[in-house]
């Protein structure tokens, strides 16, 4: 059974309550196996922390509750559109299924919308409004910092 619909009715409600505290309308929780093992809501008012998510939370929350950074067999059920740092974050957690019940489109009147974020990301890197540059920086003395990283991780 398609349970999807429940999910995010859950996610609907967690950004309601988010919203009768102060916060903005977004919540979002991560289902593995059928049963939530996480959510989050939107805290980035609160925390003044612009990585503070809904699903940045809530994944956060997840990888807590596994005990590890991948949260392969997860999926996760967002009340709006995941903005594009949320996506990323969910693709490198290994999650490979999303679903949200609010558009772009639908948050677009109420200055809700990442659409522009993601059509900017859509251009060649040297199109972006972010300037972004690679500057090949490797000091003398000492390995190579991935080097560096891989021998100690495999001891």
């Amino acid at each position: 059974m398609d349970r999807t619909k429940e999910f995010l009715s859950q996610a609907i409600e967690l950004a309601r309550q988010n919203i009768a505290k102060g916060g903005r309308p977004f919540g979002a929780v991560v289902v593995k196996d059928g049963e939530v093992i996480a959510s989050g809501v939107n805290e980035v008012l609160s925390t003044n922390d612009p990585t503070a998510h809904a699903e940045m939370s809530a994944v956060r929350a997840a990888s807590q509750a596994l005990g590890s950074p991948r949260l392969d067999g997860c999926a996760v059920y967002a009340s709006g559109h995941p903005c594009p740092m949320c996506m990323g974050a969910m693709r490198m957690a290994g999650i490979a299924e999303v679903a949200y019940a609010y558009s772009n489109d639908d948050g677009e009147p109420f200055g809700l919308s990442t659409a522009p974020i993601y059509a900017d990301l859509a251009k060649p890197a040297d199109e972006q409004a972010m300037k972004v540059a690679y500057v090949p920086v490797r000091p003398e003395e000492g390995p190579h910092l991935y080097a560096e990283w891989k021998a100690a991780s495999s001891q």
